[in-house]
C-alpha cells in the first residue's frame, strides 16, 4: 500500500528530520493543525501524557510525545517513551501463534484438547482459530482471577478450564482475553520458548521495533513511561498486579511510538509471515451460520467512508491505546496514553477528520424507523431498568457482572436524570447474527445513548447507556 519494505530507511531517515524540527514544507500546516487538536484534546481529557504518530501515504507527517511519562519525576513524553500494550498487543500474539503454524508445529484448525489433554471435555470443539478469533465461547477472565496471584503456566491453564463456556464454539463472536492467555499458553509449549521471546527474535527484530519488549517490573527498563488511573476525583499510580499478570498473551507488551512506526512499516509491507498467513489474519471471521464478523486474527475490520479501516485498542495498568489504519486514504494513526480515563479513539477520529474530513464520524441522528414494535419493546426494557424489573429470561450471553454491577449503574443513572422521552433510532445494523439498534433518548435534561443487540431468538445480547 505504501511501497516497499525498503522504504523503511528512508522513511526512517525522514522521521529523524521531522522530530528534529525540519518536516517537510508541504505537510507543515497540516502537521500544525493535528498538533493543535492533540493538545486541546490532552487538555479537555485531563491525561497526562500522550504519544501521537500519523502517517500518510508513507510520509511520517506527526511524531511526537505530549506532557509527562512520569508526574513524580516531571519526564517528558517522547517518541522513545515506553507504553504498555494493553490487548493492541493481541495482534503480536497473532503473530507468535501464525509463525508456529508456518513453522508446522499446529494447525489453526487444531483442537485446543491436542495441546491441553487435561482440559474439559466440552473444549474438545474449540479450535485455534476459534481462540484467534474471540468465538470459542470460552468466559472472560477479567474480575474473576486473582490479579495478585502469582501464577505458573500450569496454574493459569487450570484456572481457564473452571472457567463457563457461554456458547458452543463458533456460534457467535464475544470479546476473550481469556482465549489469548490460552494462546500465550500455546505457544509457550510448542516453540519451547515463551511467546514474548519468539515475538522478540522473529517479529520484533526482523521489524525493527528496537525497543518493543515484554513487561518486567523487575528489569531496569528505559524510558518506561508510569501509568496512572483516577480514583475519586484524584489521579493515582496505576493499581499492583502479579508480575505473572504481566507475562500473558492478551496483552502484556510495552512498546514506542517508533517500534510502532516500524510495525506499521511491516504491516504494509506484509513482513515477517507469508502473504497467505496475513490474509488469514486480516479476514472477518465466519459465523456457524454463515454470517461474518468484522474481526480477524487480533484486528477489528470495519468500514469509514466505505473503505476499509482495520485497527486495535488497548487498556490495562492505566494505559490506552490504539493503531487505526484507514486502508483507502493510506493514512495510520497511533495513539498511546498513560491515563486509564483516556479516549484514545477521540484522539485518532479527531486526526483523521483533519487529514480527511470524509473521515469525520457522523453524529447520530434520526433515521427512518421501519420496526416500531422493536422500539416499543425496547423502551418498555429501559423503563422496567429504571423500576429495578428486568427480567433476566430476556438477556442472553451478557457478561457475569451485568446484573449485578451494570445494571444498578445504569439504574441510578436514569432515576438521577428523570423521566424518559421516547426513543429516536438513530443506527440499525447487523454484527454476525444479531441485529444492533442505537437510539437516542432524552432523559431529563440530558441525551441518552442507547445501545442494545439482539439476537435471532429475540433475547438481548448486549446492553448500554451513556450520555451522548
Amino acid at each position: 500500500m505504501r511501497g516497499s519494505w525498503q522504504s523503511f530507511s528512508l522513511a526512517m531517515v525522514f522521521l529523524v528530520g521531522l522530530l528534529a524540527g525540519h518536516p517537510a514544507s508541504a505537510h507543515e500546516p497540516l502537521r500544525e493543525r493535528i498538533e493543535s487538536f492533540v493538545r486541546a484534546e490532552q487538555k479537555r481529557q485531563n491525561a497526562p501524557g500522550v504519544a501521537v504518530a500519523v502517517v500518510s501515504h508513507g510520509r511520517v507527517i506527526v511524531a511526537k510525545g505530549y506532557g509527562l511519562s512520569n508526574l513524580e519525576h516531571q519526564v517528558p513524553v517522547t517518541p522513545d517513551t515506553l507504553f504498555q500494550s494493553g490487548s493492541l498487543g493481541k495482534q503480536f500474539t497473532a503473530m507468535t501463534v501464525m509463525l508456529q503454524v508456518e513453522a508446522g508445529r499446529i494447525s489453526l484448525s487444531d483442537s485446543i484438547k491436542k495441546y491441553f489433554p487435561d482440559a474439559p471435555a466440552t473444549w474438545a470443539p474449540i479450535t485455534i482459530r476459534h481462540l484467534l478469533t474471540h468465538t470459542s465461547g470460552l468466559g472472560d477472565l477479567d474480575g474473576l482471577i486473582d490479579v495478585r496471584k502469582d501464577y505458573t503456566d500450569a496454574e493459569f491453564a487450570q484456572f481457564l478450564y473452571t472457567l463457563p463456556l457461554d456458547f458452543p464454539a463458533g456460534l457467535r463472536w464475544s470479546y476473550s482475553n481469556s482465549g489469548y492467555v490460552l494462546l500465550g499458553l500455546l505457544v509457550n509449549r510448542v516453540a519451547g520458548t515463551s511467546y514474548v521471546n519468539v515475538l522478540g527474535e522473529q517479529v520484533f527484530k526482523p521489524t525493527r521495533m528496537k525497543t518493543a519488549r515484554g513487561i518486567s517490573e523487575a528489569d531496569i527498563v528505559p524510558n518506561r513511561a508510569a501509568g496512572y488511573r483516577m480514583l475519586d476525583g484524584v489521579v493515582k499510580n496505576q493499581e499492583w498486579v502479579s508480575p505473572s499478570l504481566n507475562t500473558t498473551g492478551d496483552g502484556s507488551l510495552y512498546f514506542s511510538l517508533k517500534d510502532m512506526l516500524a510495525w506499521d512499516e511491516a504491516v504494509d509491507d506484509r513482513a515477517v509471515l507469508t502473504k497467505a498467513s496475513w490474509r488469514d489474519i486480516l479476514t472477518p471471521v465466519k459465523l456457524d451460520s454463515g454470517a461474518s464478523y468484522p474481526y480477524g486474527f487480533g484486528w477489528v475490520l470495519q468500514e469509514r467512508n466505505g473503505q476499509p479501516l482495520h485497527q486495535h485498542t488497548g487498556s490495562w495498568q492505566g494505559f490506552m491505546s490504539a493503531y487505526y489504519r484507514f486502508l483507502g486514504d493510506d493514512l495510520s494513526i497511533i495513539v498511546l496514553l498513560n491515563f486509564n480515563q483516556a479516549d484514545p479513539a477521540a484522539f485518532v477520529n479527531g486526526i483523521a477528520a483533519i487529514v480527511n474530513p470524509a473521515l469525520a464520524v457522523p453524529p447520530l441522528a434520526a433515521i427512518p424507523d421501519l420496526e416500531p414494535e422493536v422500539t416499543a419493546r425496547l423502551a418498555t426494557l429501559l423503563e422496567q431498568l429504571r423500576a429495578g424489573t428486568l427480567n433476566p429470561a430476556e438477556f442472553a450471553y451478557v457478561p457475569g457482572w451485568f446484573f449485578p454491577e451494570a445494571v444498578p449503574y445504569y439504574q441510578s443513572l436514569l432515576q438521577s436524570l428523570g423521566p424518559s422521552g421516547p426513543l429516536v433510532l438513530a443506527k440499525r445494523e447487523v454484527l454476525g447474527d444479531d441485529r444492533v439498534y442505537t437510539y437516542l433518548v432524552k432523559a431529563g435534561s440530558t441525551t441518552l445513548r442507547y445501545r442494545v443487540a439482539i439476537i435471532p431468538d429475540g433475547r438481548v445480547s448486549a446492553f448500554a447507556l451513556s450520555p451522548y
